[in-house]
């Protein structure tokens, strides 16, 4: 969302990595969030890598080194708006249970608020190290435009003194995103709703430091199927474990821009230059929405559909790439699996598909499915037909000058009306014979691919190994 409403507006997309709760933040999280972002094709015009020397650096924990937090928290101390706390994580805890007990909201009671300088100098003297907190008015509302969710605003006496400084120094998410959206000359903040309780912290900074405060936007949360938030339980949450499992790309951007967001027409497929055009936060909701893998992978197969055999071809081996799956066709006839991904295309719903739809054509020995075999050479119903067909199939096209696939449907056709049988008894058994399974691309364009002498020696095959003793 905030990428399109940037690109709608003739805006900037900062990428800004927030890295100061150290035991979450890694190197690796931090490049995954890179390469998804790459992978989508959502390209920061600001961020790391892209930096603007006004505006940087783009990690949080590198500007806490460059001391661009520790100045406007030594500010708001001077200016009373905030002080150290030298309360310990277990009496605060009591205290919050103390709160509950008396019907009251669970919340630190300003203990430090009021210490003397005398009293500060002995609890250091202990070794305390305080933590900073933000004194948070007692009195009034703080509410403020929000630009899905209308007017918002909150009763300040629920709210507690926050704190905005660990005891280590590091600023808290509260603080520090204030400070950077300042500094980074912000204009619109478009978030989860899951941050709507953190906002009015932030307007208060905002407020004590008499900056202009940024318009802000809180979007729907995605829900899993079974209406709780989007976790790990439900399936892939990770953008690159689409990309492993061949999703598109643009198939993604596609259905999380459909979460959230609609159009008066209810339009379900875009082209990214479509989402560009049309993304508006005025149309975005304020209720959950949840996340249906199998719209998904609807949406990612109308994608693939929707491109040309030839770009199809080029979309996999660009997959078996990303993924390091190229060993995979790594024998295989280029020409051959172009024309088998065009004949499969239809039945394509991600690239991952692809592999298992066309490797028959490439195998040296048939790898036959025990239910085909079961169903279509073994059981008493078709056993003796079964073999009737392959046998005349063989004589037939021994002599046949083409074998292109309109001479081979005549072909089959015809050796059913002479035999009696239904088509489906002559063509299943020449389809398991040369493929090993009961479904796949039409039958006659199959063949064909195969050629001549590969469909023959495949069907020889079966007969000597399903067939010898009738």
């Amino acid at each position: 969302f905030n990428y399109l409403f940037s690109k709608r507006e003739g805006g900037k997309f900062i990428l800004r990595i927030e890295d100061t709760d150290e035991a979450r933040s890694t190197e690796s999280s931090a490049q995954i969030i890179l390469n998804a972002l790459k992978w989508l094709g959502l390209d920061f015009d600001e961020g790391p890598g892209k930096e603007n020397e006004k505006y940087a650096p783009y990690f949080q924990m590198l500007r806490k080194e460059a001391g661009l937090y520790q100045k406007y928290i030594r500010l708001l101390i001077e200016k009373g708006c905030a002080y150290p706390c030298y309360c310990s994580a277990e009496e605060v805890e009591e205290m919050r249970k103390q709160a509950q007990l008396n019907k009251m909201p669970p919340k630190y009671n300003g203990k430090c608020s009021n210490l003397t300088a005398e009293q500060r100098k002995e609890k250091e003297a202990q070794g305390i190290m305080p933590v900073i907190r933000f004194k948070m008015p007692k009195e009034g509302k703080t509410a403020w435009a929000d630009i899905i969710r209308g007017n918002v605003e909150f009763e300040n006496n629920l709210l507690d003194d926050f704190v905005i400084a660990k005891a280590n120094g590091t600023p808290t998410y509260n603080f520090a995103c204030v400070i950077d959206d300042f500094a980074m000359d912000i204009t619109h903040i478009i978030r989860g709703d899951d941050h709507i309780s953190n906002t009015p912290k932030q307007i208060q900074i905002y407020k004590a430091l008499g900056w202009e405060i940024p318009n802000f936007a809180h979007t729907a949360m995605i829900l899993g199927p079974d209406g709780t938030r989007l976790s790990k339980r439900h399936g892939h949450t990770s953008v690159l474990e689409y990309q492993k499992e061949g999703y598109l790309p643009e198939a993604l951007i596609n259905y999380l821009a459909l979460l959230g967001w609609s159009t008066a027409d209810s339009q379900q497929i875009f082209t990214m230059a479509e989402l560009k055009e049309k993304f508006s936060l005025d149309m975005c909701g304020g209720s959950p929405s949840t996340f249906d893998p199998a719209k998904l992978l609807w949406l990612n197969g109308e994608k693939i559909r929707s491109k040309t055999p030839e770009e199809v071809y080029e979309i996999f081996l660009n997959y078996l790439k990303e993924t390091a799956q190229e060993h995979l066709i790594e024998n295989w006839d280029s020409g051959v699996l172009k024309q088998a991904v065009s004949l499969e295309r239809e039945k394509i719903k991600t690239l991952k598909d692809i592999y298992g739809l066309v490797d028959f054509f490439f195998v040296k020995e048939v790898i036959y499915q025990e239910e085909a075999v079961s169903k279509v050479f073994l059981s008493d119903k078709n056993r003796e037909s079964a073999k009737i067909v392959l046998g005349a199939f063989l004589e037939k096209t021994a002599s046949l000058d083409g074998f292109g696939a309109e001479d081979l449907e005549k072909l089959c056709r015809n050796l059913a009306e002479e035999n009696n049988l239904k088509t489906g008894q002559v063509f299943h058994p020449i389809r398991v014979a040369v493929s090993g399974r009961t479904q796949g691309p039409s039958l006659f364009h199959l063949l064909e691919l195969l050629g001549k002498d590969e469909s023959m020696r495949r069907i020889k095959t079966a007969l000597e190994k399903f067939f010898k003793e009738i």
